[in-house]
C-alpha cells in the first residue's frame, strides 16, 4: 500500500473568482498620449521624459487611432540619417502602428497574461464606447500576480 500524504483541510479564506480578477482593476488611467500631428522629436523627448516605452495616439475626441513606441521612432532616425533627411518634419501619423489591437477592461487579468504571451505585444489599450479610457502593460498584470499571491485562484 502507497504512503498518501495529507496537508488537512484546504483554507477557503482568501479565494479569489477569477472572473472577479478584471483587467479594469489594475489598468493605468492616466495615460501620457500622443496627437497625430505631433513631432515624432517631440514623442522621444516624452518618453526619454518619462521613461516610458511608447503610448497610445488619440484624436481631439479621446479616440484611439494608433500606438507610437520606441521601436517606431528608432525607425525614424534610422531612415532619416540613412537618407540624409531632417526629422522635424515627421509626424507620428505617418510612424504610428494604425491597426492596434485592444482588450476589453472586464477581461479576467490571467487571459491577458495569455494575450501578452501569444501577441508578443508591450501593452493592450482598453477602449469603451469608441474612447481610449486605459490601458494595459505586461507590467500590471505583473503587479495584479504580486498582488494576490497570497490568494488561491479558483
Amino acid at each position: 500500500m502507497g504512503i498518501k500524504s495529507f496537508q488537512g483541510a484546504r483554507k477557503q479564506q482568501g479565494t479569489v473568482e477569477a472572473s472577479a480578477i478584471r483587467v479594469r482593476d489594475f489598468m493605468t488611467r492616466d495615460l501620457i498620449t500622443f496627437k497625430p500631428e505631433q513631432t515624432v522629436e517631440e514623442v522621444i523627448q516624452t518618453l526619454i521624459k518619462n521613461k516610458i516605452s511608447g503610448g497610445p495616439v488619440v484624436n481631439s475626441h479621446n479616440e484611439l487611432v494608433g500606438i507610437i513606441s520606441e521601436g517606431d521612432c528608432l525607425k525614424q532616425i534610422s531612415e532619416s540619417r540613412y537618407y540624409n533627411m531632417p526629422m522635424e518634419h515627421h509626424t507620428v501619423e505617418n510612424r504610428m502602428a494604425k491597426n492596434v489591437e485592444t482588450i476589453d477592461g472586464n477581461m479576467n487579468v490571467f487571459d491577458a497574461a495569455n494575450k501578452f504571451l501569444e501577441s508578443k505585444i508591450r501593452r493592450f489599450p482598453i477602449v469603451e464606447n469608441g474612447k481610449l479610457v486605459g490601458q494595459i502593460s505586461q507590467k500590471d498584470i505583473l503587479i495584479a500576480a504580486l498582488e494576490l499571491k497570497g490568494q488561491n485562484w479558483k
